[in-house]
């Protein structure tokens, strides 16, 4: 009689690798390993996956979702400056969407009623894919080995893979856990847990020091956008994936899109998390310096608020949720003019924008201006004030009642 399957999700690290023996082990099922292409920079899938079946795999299949992933996922993100907490572009919040949306595909295809996943009991990455498969198939049960086995912490779980012949690419002079894609490289555990230790050069790929000597002069970039993307590279039209690579270069040679931050997950506890994000700093910073000019200011001001709580719900695994969807279509429709050119200054770890035009600008010079093409009417300014401060004016008479004249 044939054995049910579990379709794991397969990334080729400590945890899902010893996954594929445990699940084995302690569930009695076949596992089908289904590692998902969306960017890795540092990793051969095919081995991956060649990985996978060398451990015990009954399957193993690698899709490449890129252009998905850039099109579908990072446009969205990039319309609504996703920054988690103001600081933090979504890097593993953005791809375990299309990553769970890929499994609950490939588990309905290959008829398996378990999907696994690698994630631990502390991590925001459980809830995103209990939380997105749930939303795709609630029927599915999921496993979450790491969360039952006895292996309390990364040493054991390395001498547990040693033991049963299972090659890990992490070893005990290398623990750092490393999740990465397009939008950037997310690095956590080893010296890194704790906040007061400055972390060494050697955890960084895509970004080189900013006091060293590799970038003595500044360097420029001029991004096009159309409704909101990325087009154009320097006048040259260019595919937002190329520009995204790209940016990682240029802004990487100069030592921008580090983040060290103290990060409030969703379980509750605050962890110690290290980001190289350039391209995706770069492009959220050119971004919004085209909506700068092109939307209204209470628009603008309004689309703040939408954007942190659009970056919340993505972080918290809310993905699939009618809110954000609708939040999705509230921002779409404010890119329909957000359509120019922005040039960037790259130099010393810093991306700094240094112009921007566009055809909708809502800039007026002679409006702007102190000099003597001025057309604004300084004579209105008087009752503009008179009516804006009313309100105050009819409050301050009142507080005299009470003799609280000048207080606040």
């Amino acid at each position: 009689m044939a054995r049910s399957k579990c379709l794991l999700a397969y990334s080729g690290g400590l945890d899902t690798s010893v996954a594929i023996k445990w699940i084995q082990e302690n569930y009695g099922l076949d596992v089908i390993a289904l590692v998902v292409d969306v960017g890795q920079e540092r990793q051969d899938l095919d081995f991956v996956r060649e990985k996978a079946l060398s451990i015990g795999a009954v399957e193993s299949t690698c899709k490449d979702v890129r252009e998905e992933y850039v099109n579908d996922y990072l446009s969205r993100a990039l319309k609504a400056n996703a920054l988690y907490e103001n600081k933090y572009p979504l890097v593993s919040a953005l791809s375990r969407p299309i990553i769970v949306k890929h499994l609950v595909d490939e588990a309905h295809e290959c008829g398996a009623g378990y999907i696994a996943h690698g994630c631990t009991g502390k991590g925001n990455d459980q809830v995103r894919f209990e939380v997105g498969i749930a939303a795709l198939d609630p029927d599915i049960q999921v496993l979450a080995p790491v969360r039952e086995w006895d292996l309390k912490t990364r040493e054991q779980e390395m001498d547990w893979a040693a033991e049963r012949g299972i090659p890990v690419p992490t070893t005990k002079a290398n623990p750092y856990s490393i999740d990465d894609n397009l939008w950037g490289r997310a690095i956590e555990c080893g010296v890194l847990e704790d906040p007061w230790v400055e972390p060494p050069d050697d955890i960084y790929t895509l970004t080189s020091d900013a006091r060293g000597e590799t970038c003595g002069e500044p360097g420029y970039a001029v991004i096009s956008f159309e409704q909101g993307l990325p087009v154009a590279l320097d006048g040259e039209p260019t595919g937002f994936h190329e520009i995204i690579n790209r940016m990682n270069e240029l802004a990487g040679k100069h030592g921008f899109g580090r983040i060290d931050m103290i990060e409030n997950r969703l379980v509750g506890l605050k962890s110690r998390e290290v980001y190289e994000v350039p391209g995706a700093l770069t492009l959220i910073t050119a971004h919004k310096a085209l909506e700068d000019l092109c939307l209204e200011r209470e628009l603008l001001h309004y689309k703040l608020g939408v954007e942190q709580k659009w970056s919340e719900l993505v972080y918290n695994g809310m993905w699939f949720s009618p809110l954000k969807e609708a939040l999705d279509g509230f921002i779409e429709t404010t890119q329909q003019l957000v359509t120019g050119d922005v040039r960037l200054r790259f130099f010393k770890g810093s991306c700094v924008t240094v112009g921007r035009r566009s055809p909708y600008s809502l800039y007026d010079y002679d409006l702007a201006t102190y000099d003597a093409s001025d057309s604004f009417d300084h004579r209105a300014a008087k009752g503009f004030i008179d009516l804006h401060g009313l309100p105050i004016k009819v409050w301050a008479h009142q507080r005299r009642k009470v003799g609280k004249e000048g207080e606040v």
